[in-house]
Order: structure tokens, then C-alpha cells, then sequence
């Protein structure tokens, strides 16, 4: 492709698009950058090789169960079973934006490198497209509807609910914070003895500051150069990876004069397997357009974004209203009538298999 001119500087968008992606983000980003977000090979298979394509429903394979072996006496016909095959379904979240700047390199970056001033605010505004998209899809999975759907969605998500949200703001003084058997048993209660799929925790900043003067949050160490031993930013709660971040979900909840109830506030804690969201990033056609206008306030530019995301869960699947023709909103992301456990219309998947689960404390 041609190189385009952005304030008379040469501007090549495929340039502009790697320069952009090695650019550290600074931002509180915590739950976009983790490990808990990864892809899903064949849906991305079936939607990044499709112009225009929104939405796709994937195999998801069911396992074979030891519970159907039977007895051999030498004189008993082998019965055999199959595996049940599943569909999960995908969606496509594309997002766009463009910025216009008059007299862009002189007046706003004041000298500063055009292609780092530039990329450096592209890199972060990624970054926070990326969280609200994750935070979006988790308060979707997190609603699901236990009223509506077919009967066996119903009861899938009324079971995944009841096992998967670790509520303890009913409970009085300390007990309603966080403490050392919280993480640990909000695990066990979602996965009971398969809980070793779920890797790391993400919370807000005053649930890390609770177990920071409890002393059960232990922050990772390193020896450096001179043999001094260092602390990391990085932290572990019963061995479990922790990232603090202030975007996490918080609720104010005002006083009960009626219950003799103070005001307080609902903190959402996630704790999540590796991989266990899918926001696979695709890209666009053209990711990346500059535009020179030379008469308009005596001369400016713009710079249009584009992006295309697929989205899922491990283990759930995104069921497409009707009224999803292009693109998946945050509010199409987050309205939990749109996800379901996976099933085949007559058994769901176990919910023990599914790596997300929801604390809510308050603190």
C-alpha cells in the first residue's frame, strides 16, 4: 500500500499497526492484559476468514465416562455408547473510532516523537476497548437468565449461579470481608475437586489492601544484581496469581434504617482460568486511515481506528438474538438472556468445568 501523508509526515498504516502493538501499556488494564484471556482456534477459523461474518457456533466435542464399563464374565455382549457432540456459539464485536487534531505534530505533541506520541494513546485506548469488552461479557455470564430460554438452559444456569457466585456481603463485621478460606472455598463451591483449573484472581484495590493487612496476599520477590532481594508488583493468594485493579465492578449500597443496616460497598472479585474468556482480536480491512483536510481550521487531521474482536467463553455459549445484525455491543455483551451453559437441548456440560467464578465482598 501506498504511504499517505498525516501533517506532512509519511504514514504507512501497516507500519503504524505494529509500532502500536509494541507500545507498553501504562493504564490499569489488569483483567485485558491477563492470562485469563485467550482464543478459540476454530471459531476464529470460521469468523476472521469471512468478510462481514458476526457469528459462529463451533463443535464442542463431549468426553467419554468411565461410568459405562462393564463387567466382562466372558459371556456378556459388549454394549457401546457415543460421545455427545455440543455447539458453542461465537460472536464478533467490531469498534471504531477516529480523533482530529488541527496543526496535530506542532501544537499537541510539542516536539514530542510523532509516531510514539501518537501510538502510546493508541496502545492505551486499545487496552481500555479491551477491558470494558471483558468486564461486559462477564457481567452477561454472571445474569444469565434462570427464567427464561428452554428448560435445560434454565437449569444449567440456575446451577452454574448457585455454584459459581461466592456472596458473603450477607454476613456481619469481618465475616462479609474477604479472609483466608474466602478464595479457597468460593473455588470449591464452583469446582469442588476440579478447582485446580482456575489461575488467577483480579480485584479492586481495597480487596487487596484487606488481605495486604491480613497478611495473606504474598507478593512475588526477585534478587537482583547486588544479591538484594526485591518485591514484585506481583502478588498470590493461596497460590493463585492476583492482579488489583480499580475497574473491577463495585455496587454502593445506601443505609437500611429499617434494618439498622450503614451504607457500604459491594466489591466484585473474578477468579479465572487460563484462557477461560475468549476476545480474540481480528482486526479490520483497514485497521488503521489518515486523513488530511487542508481548509478546515486552517488545516487538520484525523486518524480512524478500526477493530474486530470475537468473543466467547470456555465452557458457555453466546446465543445471537435477532437483533445482532453487524455487531455485538457492550450491552449485547452484558445482557445475560444472550449466554447460556453449553448443552445439547437435553443435557448441559458440568458446570464444575468451567473456570470462572464471582466473590463479592465488601472489602
Amino acid at each position: 500500500m501506498a504511504e499517505t501523508k498525516f501533517d506532512s509526515k509519511s504514514f504507512n498504516p501497516q507500519a503504524f499497526g505494529a509500532y502500536v502493538n509494541r507500545i507498553p501499556n501504562t493504564i490499569k488494564t489488569e483483567l485485558a492484559k491477563s492470562g485469563a484471556v485467550g482464543a478459540n482456534e476454530q471459531a476464529r477459523g470460521a469468523l476472521s476468514n469471512q468478510t462481514g461474518a458476526l457469528y459462529a457456533r463451533v463443535p464442542y466435542f463431549g468426553r467419554i465416562s468411565g461410568k459405562t464399563s462393564q463387567n466382562n464374565d466372558g459371556a456378556t455382549n459388549i454394549n457401546s455408547t457415543a460421545t455427545t457432540t455440543y455447539e458453542q456459539g461465537f460472536v464478533v464485536a467490531r469498534r471504531m473510532d477516529a480523533w482530529t487534531e488541527r496543526n496535530f505534530s506542532t501544537n499537541i505533541t510539542a516536539g514530542v516523537n510523532f509516531m510514539d506520541n501518537v501510538a502510546a494513546q493508541i496502545a492505551d485506548y486499545k487496552m481500555e476497548v479491551k477491558q470494558a469488552m471483558l468486564l461486559a461479557i462477564l457481567s452477561g455470564v454472571f445474569s444469565m437468565s434462570t427464567s427464561a430460554g428452554t428448560a435445560i438452559q434454565k437449569s444449567a444456569a440456575k446451577e452454574f449461579l448457585a455454584g459459581h457466585v461466592y456472596d458473603i456481603t450477607g454476613k456481619t463485621g469481618d465475616e462479609a470481608m474477604v479472609g483466608a478460606a474466602t478464595l479457597n472455598a468460593a473455588m470449591q463451591q464452583a469446582c469442588g475437586d476440579n478447582k485446580s483449573i482456575f489461575k488467577l484472581v483480579i480485584m479492586h484495590s481495597a480487596v487487596a489492601t484487606n488481605l495486604e493487612n491480613l497478611r495473606l496476599l504474598k507478593y512475588m520477590t526477585y534478587t537482583d544484581e547486588d544479591g538484594i532481594q526485591r518485591d514484585l508488583s506481583l502478588g498470590t493468594w493461596n497460590g493463585r496469581l492476583v492482579l488489583v485493579d480499580d475497574g473491577m465492578p463495585t455496587e454502593a449500597v445506601a443505609a437500611d434504617s429499617g434494618k439498622g443496616t450503614a451504607a457500604y460497598t459491594k466489591y466484585t472479585t473474578y477468579v479465572l482460568g487460563e484462557g477461560s474468556i475468549i476476545l480474540d482480536d481480528i482486526g479490520d480491512a483497514v485497521p488503521y486511515e489518515m486523513s488530511r483536510d487542508p481548509k478546515t481550521n486552517g488545516g487538520q487531521d484525523t486518524l480512524y481506528v478500526r477493530d474486530g474482536f470475537i468473543c466467547g467463553v470456555q465452557g458457555l455459549s453466546f446465543e445471537k438474538p435477532a437483533s445482532i445484525t453487524a455487531s455485538a455491543t457492550n450491552t449485547d455483551l452484558s445482557t445475560g438472556a444472550n449466554w447460556s451453559v453449553i448443552n445439547d437441548g437435553t443435557n448441559a456440560i458440568p458446570h464444575k468445568s468451567i473456570a470462572l467464578a464471582k466473590i463479592v465482598s465488601k472489602g
